[in-house]
């Protein structure tokens, strides 16, 4: 696509919204159309982020935004109680939804992959843009080939609403489609306090940590006989996330449906 992509920013004000701005104002292939944050309302969008004023004041609501500007894609980073409506509502206005928020049910997201396909646009439900993130889920897949028994662990700052985290359960799924379903450990084992032992995804166990102070991580562990593995990755700023969002910003334009996985634009 020669011309710039013209971007909605939902969530503006937020951490990771805030950077998705920085990001499209300083691409030349991108432009910022709008940007929503309701706390922030008629701040200029270059000013939120420390840049030059950008001649885009912030609206209170997507509605708005998708009413007042012409636009091609919605980057929503806002929470799991508005993705799901934001991406219905940026549908229906012929706009493609990259949803950083996760929370979505499987109903959910089949209900958005038709509606994308009925107005013959793509959208993107991605529960991690790091490149990173993308290879480790890649690697446990391949792991859990050769060792099936296996946990996740993965750890987010206390702000986060949603256990486990996307990533987890989209790791989750990727290992189930290529091991073979049974119920891990003891049979006796015995949870003498509830939750103990995590949430249980077909046979194995996800672990969420919540605690101030930490940013994201995953480690899958993987144990047999007289061995273990261990697959981990580590992210240390929202920065590191925006090559990947910017990849999917533009890929959703070559697409028609709803994708759920980032890891399908990643070769």
């Amino acid at each position: 696509m020669s011309e710039q992509i013209k971007v909605i920013v939902a969530g503006a004000g937020g951490r990771m919204g805030r950077e998705v701005v920085k990001l499209v104002l300083g691409d030349e292939q991108l432009e910022l159309a709008a940007a929503i944050g309701r706390s922030d309302a008629g701040r200029d969008a270059g000013e939120l982020v420390g840049m030059k004023n950008a001649g885009v004041a912030l609206v209170p609501s997507l509605e708005e935004a998708l009413t007042s500007v012409k636009a091609h894609v919605l980057v929503d980073f806002t929470t799991p109680e508005f993705a799901y409506e934001h991406a219905r509502l940026a549908i229906q206005h012929g706009v493609r939804p990259v949803m950083g928020t996760t929370g979505y049910t499987p109903e959910q997201i089949d209900e958005l992959d038709r509606l994308c396909k009925d107005a013959g646009i793509g959208g993107l439900i991605a529960p991690n843009f790091s490149i990173g993130v993308i290879l480790m889920m890649r690697f446990a897949a391949q792991a859990a080939k050769h060792f099936p028994h296996l946990e996740i662990i993965e750890t987010h700052g206390d702000h986060k609403l949603d256990a486990p985290s996307g990533t987890a359960v989209k790791t989750a799924e990727m290992v189930r489609e290529v091991r073979e379903s049974f119920k891990q450990g003891n049979p006796n084992e015995k949870e003498t306090i509830a939750g103990s032992r995590g949430g249980e995804f077909d046979g194995f166990r996800i672990h969420s940590v919540r605690l101030p102070g930490v940013f994201a991580q995953q480690e899958v562990i993987f144990g047999a006989f007289g061995q273990s593995l261990k697959i981990r990755h580590d992210s240390y700023e929202r920065a590191g996330y925006m090559p990947g969002v910017k990849i999917g910003v533009q890929k959703v334009m070559e697409y028609t449906g709803m994708v759920y996985g980032f890891e399908r634009f990643v070769d």
